[in-house]
């Protein structure tokens, strides 16, 4: 401000306390100044360190040459704060000699005011008079007088009310309604509000356990023998006995303990895997699918690898549970597509194939023996088939040039080395669309979705005579597809002719109608029908109780289809039935099916409340009636509190099979009826998918509800996971487990938010430990052996 010898301060109500500096009291606007030595100070800067408020002025405080500094009390906050301290002896000089000049003038001014009188000036006019009678209220009004008066007699008189209709006398009765007034409402710019939050107060009780008093005695002085009984017991021929049956013992147990450490763990040192060789990550990631088309808020149901073709993974498209809310209406038309998607690893930008589909897929299948066909069931109930041989070539394009050997064990052709060579085909930026070339009947069809389909193996006896493909579709039950209706059916495959009439029909009545590619067409109106040849109710007779399979695992199955020699005309096969065509279990011409031997009919299933069937479908003749009935269901266990989301035979145990659903999941084996072999406790989540691994016999993978993948070795740990890892923030829908090569092993997971995550398996969870098949059937030996 102009005065470097000058330093604010601001001395709180303590420090003004302690040097006496208090304003109003000991300072005030007349009295400013407070001179206070230099080793006070000092002491209470020692005393109170950085809490003094003279610290921020330590330097100059220790550097004034002087032995008292001049504090000066600022009510005006001329310098910014309460006092300000003046740093120099010349200027403290200054500052009291200014004080005591301005205390002199201000005594000669007092006593000059005193000696001078008064002197009055007349007024002088200017003419402010006027404008002051301009202003000036004047009545202009005659103002009126109102006098009232009564009689004298009339003062304190008696008063009577009576009642009277105020519409009578108009002049009696004036109403003065209320109104508000704009010029005197005030609008409410500012308030001033006091808000006190406290915290919650919160009442409990707790009941301690009451324990009794008990009478307790401490024994502090040892027992010990007289000397008499010491030699008594020591020159006795019972310890002379002992001392002669040990001894040999004895030795024998003191030279183990020179030439072996007792405390080495045996097992520890037996055990194959090395703490030190455990990897960091078992699943690594290795590609990712997704797609904005058709994959946009949308969810994967179903997962599936090419059974022959390396790198090519199908996908099936469902509609999100939680997002009827969320899908944009001027999108809806494209998110609602239902397809299956097929990807390659070489290409992951572009899809390879579009499968169209009349609605959304639950699940779908490749056929085993023929992988151009694949069968899937729709959330409406059809089944559905594709014909992909058309476009086989352009999938095997996609797949890189590989050297290949022969194994000699098995003949199946290896990818030793794998080098990418240039495609030289140009491929269209869109997938191909491929339509569905058999659709079952609605009346036939499940009632409610489809959710697990198989394909069931060729006959053996074809494979023999060197019957084509065609041939064996058309005399084989080649599928079976189970429903939460209570039923199971089982369908042959439509012959070629049948596929393509039906194709060829469908494609000109959308042409010919102008039907949108998304729109699906009923097969009645196109005059070809496709049914199922058997069906299974699993129903109980004797109460009614029904068993919605949502999954199921099948024995091989091998039926042959004769169909008669006379072709039936296509408005024979149109015509509807009335009645129910199905009783417990029912087929079209049960003179057209001849039972090959040596079958297993025996059969699990999971239904929606958790329950696991293990049943027979086979029908047996009831001795009274004659008649061909289905047997009751042999076994019905319920273990689990929600939905089988999966059902899944062992690949190395073809009894033993696999139960998920809810917070559990259980391993049963076929032929033990008092319940799984092994069970799990119930989980924080739920788990929502499983898979066995196809190269170890005692591992298995699990998917939950917090996108984390349950890595279970049995031979390590069956009480909880040996190892997890998390692989999304969704739900994992599907797991599909895929052997590449005999050292690159993958697992598809997919989520709920339409990502699908292709992940490679590290070594320790694709090779078998020795002896791990016999060691993991010995387990569930015991395990069997502890049930009964």
């Amino acid at each position: 401000i102009g005065h470097p010898e000058i330093f604010p301060l601001l001395l709180t109500a303590k420090t003004q306390e302690i040097f006496n500096c208090r304003p109003d009291e000991d300072v005030t606007e007349e009295n400013r100044f407070k001179c206070i030595k230099k080793v006070d100070i000092i002491k209470d800067l020692k005393k109170r360190a950085k809490t003094s408020d003279f610290y921020p002025l330590k330097k100059v405080i220790l550097e004034y040459p002087g032995e008292e500094l001049l504090v000066v009390f600022d009510p005006n906050l001329q310098y910014g704060q309460n006092f300000y301290i003046v740093a120099s002896e010349e200027a403290k000089e200054n500052f009291l000699k200014s004080l005591a000049a301005v205390e002199e003038r201000e005594e000669t001014e007092e006593e000059n005011i005193e000696e001078t009188l008064e002197v009055h000036k007349p007024w002088i006019s200017l003419g402010s008079e006027k404008e002051v009678e301009e202003e000036s209220l004047k009545e202009r009004d005659t103002k009126i007088k109102y006098k009232m008066s009564r009689a004298r007699r009339k003062f304190g008189a008696p008063i009577t009310f009576t009642d009277k209709n105020a519409s009578d006398d108009k002049d009696s009765y004036a109403e003065c309604t209320a109104y508000e007034d704009d010029t005197f409402s005030i609008k409410m710019l500012e308030r001033d509000v006091g808000v006190q939050m406290v915290p919650k107060l919160r009442e409990t009780s707790t009941q301690t356990k009451w324990t009794y008093p008990k009478n307790a005695s401490t024994q502090y002085c040892p027992r010990q023998l007289s000397n008499e009984a010491k030699a008594e017991s020591l020159s006795s021929e019972r310890l002379k006995e002992f001392l002669t049956a040990v001894q040999i013992r004895m030795e024998i147990a003191l030279q183990q303990n020179e030439i072996m450490n007792v405390f080495f763990d045996d097992w520890k040192a037996l055990a194959e895997d090395q703490e030190e060789g455990k990897p960091d990550v078992y699943l690594k990631e290795y590609q990712s699918f997704t797609d904005e088309q058709y994959l946009k808020n949308r969810t994967i149901s179903c997962v599936r690898w090419h059974p022959t073709i390396y790198g090519i993974i199908a996908l099936s498209v469902g509609e999100q549970p939680s997002d009827e809310e969320q899908v944009n209406l001027s999108n809806k038309s494209l998110l609602h597509q239902s397809v299956i998607l097929l990807w390659s690893f070489f290409d992951p930008l572009c899809l390879q194939l579009v499968l169209k589909a009349p609605e959304d897929i639950y699940c779908f299948q490749f056929s085993p023996s023929n992988p151009n066909m694949i069968a899937g069931g729709c959330v409406d109930g059809q089944v559905v088939l594709w014909d992909i041989s058309k476009h086989e070539t352009k999938l095997q394009i996609t797949v890189p040039v590989a050297e290949e050997t022969i194994d000699s064990s098995e003949g199946e052709p290896i990818a030793a080395a794998v080098r990418v060579t240039e495609v030289i085909n140009s491929r269209a930026d869109e997938a191909p669309l491929v339509r569905h070339c058999a659709a079952s009947s609605l009346p036939y069809s499940h009632s409610k979705p489809a959710t697990d389909v198989h394909w069931l193996p060729c006959n053996s006896e074809d494979k023999q005579k060197g019957g084509t493909s065609e041939h064996r579709d058309e005399n084989n039950l080649r599928l079976v597809t189970c429903s939460p209706d209570c039923s199971i059916l089982f369908w042959d495959i439509p012959s070629v002719e049948h596929r393509e009439n039906f194709l060829s029909q469908k494609i000109k009545e959308e042409r010919r109608s102008h039907m949108s590619p998304d729109v699906s067409d009923t097969d009645e109106d196109l005059n070809l029908s496709w049914k199922p040849l058997i069906k299974i109710n699993l129903r109980e007779r004797d109460n009614s109780t029904e068993y919605g399979p949502t999954r199921i695992n099948l024995k091989e199955l091998q039926y042959r289809y004769k169909r008669s020699g006379k072709a039936k005309s296509l408005s024979a096969v149109r015509t509807p039935i009335k009645e129910s065509p199905y009783t417990e279990m029912s087929t079209y011409s049960s003179k057209n099916l001849e039972v090959l031997e040596n079958i297993s009919t025996d059969f699990f299933a999971g239904n929606e409340d958790g329950e696991v069937v293990y049943s027979n479908w086979k029908m047996k003749t009831d001795t009274n009636s004659a008649k061909p009935v289905s047997q009751k269901h042999s076994q019905k266990y319920t273990l689990h509190t929600e939905m089988i989301n999966t059902l899944q035979q062992s690949p190395f145990f073809k009894d033993v099979f696999l139960s998920i659903g809810g917070q559990k999941f259980a391993i049963w084996k076929e032929g033990v009826t008092n319940g799984p072999i092994l069970q799990s406790s119930c989980s924080a989540g739920r788990y929502t998918a499983g898979q066995w691994s196809l190269t170890r016999p005692g591992v298995f993978f699990i998917g939950r509800d917090n996108g984390n993948i349950d890595i279970w070795d049995l031979l390590k740990k069956t009480h909880e996971p040996s190892h997890f890892q998390n692989i999304s923030k969704s739900i994992i829908t599907f797991i599909s487990p895929s052997s590449a090569s005999a050292e690159q092993h993958f697992l598809a997971v997919s989520d709920n938010l339409g990502v699908l995550h292709i992940l490679e398996i590290c070594q320790a969870l694709c090779h078998p430990l020795s002896n791990e098949h016999a060691n993991v059937l010995d387990y569930f030996k015991r395990e069997i052996k502890y049930l009964k």
